[in-house]
């Protein structure tokens, strides 16, 4: 594991700050704010991103002590100079680190539990703005997807090596793609003339494969497959299955957990993990409740809550998340 580091000042580039502007800000603010505002309550922003949910919450919330954690060295530095800039630096450690290595990160920090976790997962908005990052399929740029751009494996490297099989079932599984083999055999094909590097050769492949009758409707046809290719790459559910029952653990009591998911796959994830948690485990045959088999976890939204009209017309970006939220009632026995 990667030691934490302190918020420090943002390189210079000559581009634009990026346009940051958080999902469902107030709902979760609202949902974790309890948790926060005990003087030294702690808050792991587990996918720091540009820092939009956690500034809200340090400003809301003096006494509240940040960790956030980012594999994305170019997120933290922005996530930093953004924390300075608002006064927060002193309550603030960034760490270096894929959130499935919350337990070694806390334990590193001498924190044996704290009182609030976010998850805002996907692609941040810096990621997707940037088209050297090869994370959108509407702007041409190397084909990478990498959240860690010192991590091994690109988009390029599964494009050009799985086999059509292997494709077919990363875009169904974690695409949904309904033309699953139809690309993959397309892109077997291809390939074999000239290797794939650029995003622009990828989407205009997928848009060819697909019927014509299909691409009409629901928005840029290779969504999808980039969107499974991001998840093959960084391993997004995997991590996720292991991060979140950690978290959970991690939780005092009393403290919450938000997560904020933009598609079925991690929502499922989340809605079990949860569920899991909130419901009463006592033997059917005894004749009363046993506390020891009692929920861990009280739900705090009645299923994944989305935005409101107003927010997804100001932020299209909103349109597909969903929050779900839930706060430790006790320890598990």
């Amino acid at each position: 594991m990667s030691t934490p580091e302190p918020p420090r000042p943002a390189p210079q580039d000559s581009a634009a700050p990026p346009v940051h502007v958080p999902v469902l800000l107030d709902r979760v603010t609202d949902l974790l704010g309890p948790a926060c505002a005990a003087e030294g309550a702690v808050l792991v922003d587990a996918t720091l991103g540009l820092a939009g949910h956690a500034l809200a919450l340090l400003d809301a919330h003096p006494g509240l002590r940040l960790v956030g954690l980012d594999r994305d060295p170019h997120a933290r530095a922005e996530a930093a100079a953004r924390i300075a800039a608002a006064g927060h630096a002193d309550r603030a450690t960034l760490v270096p680190a894929v959130f499935d290595e919350l337990p070694d990160v806390l334990d590193r920090l001498g924190l044996d539990e704290v009182h609030a976790v976010l998850f805002d997962l996907g692609v941040s908005s810096l990621q997707l703005d940037r088209a050297d990052r090869g994370f959108s399929y509407a702007a041409d740029g190397p084909l990478d997807m990498r959240m860690d751009p010192g991590a091994p494996r690109t988009a390029a490297d599964v494009v050009n090596t799985y086999s059509a099989a292997e494709l077919a079932r990363v875009l169904r599984v974690y695409g949904e793609e309904r033309f699953a083999s139809r690309i993959a055999g397309a892109i077997v094909r291809e390939r074999a003339r000239e290797p794939f590097t650029g995003t622009e050769r990828l989407a205009h492949l997928v848009r060819d494969s697909i019927p014509a009758a299909t691409r009409r409707t629901g928005g840029n046809p290779a969504k999808r497959t980039f969107q499974a290719l991001r998840i093959e790459v960084n391993d997004e559910l995997g991590v996720l299955r292991r991060a979140l029952p950690a978290a959970l653990d991690a939780l005092a009591v009393g403290g919450r957990v938000a997560v904020i998911t933009f598609h079925s796959l991690e929502d499922r994830i989340v809605k079990q993990s949860l569920a899991e948690l909130a419901t009463d485990r006592t033997p059917p045959e005894l004749p009363v409740r046993l506390p020891e088999y009692g929920p861990v976890l009280r739900l705090l939204t009645r299923g994944g809550e989305v935005a409101s009209e107003a927010e997804v017309a100001a932020n299209p970006r909103a349109a597909s998340a969903r929050v779900r939220a839930a706060e430790r009632i006790r320890r598990a026995a």
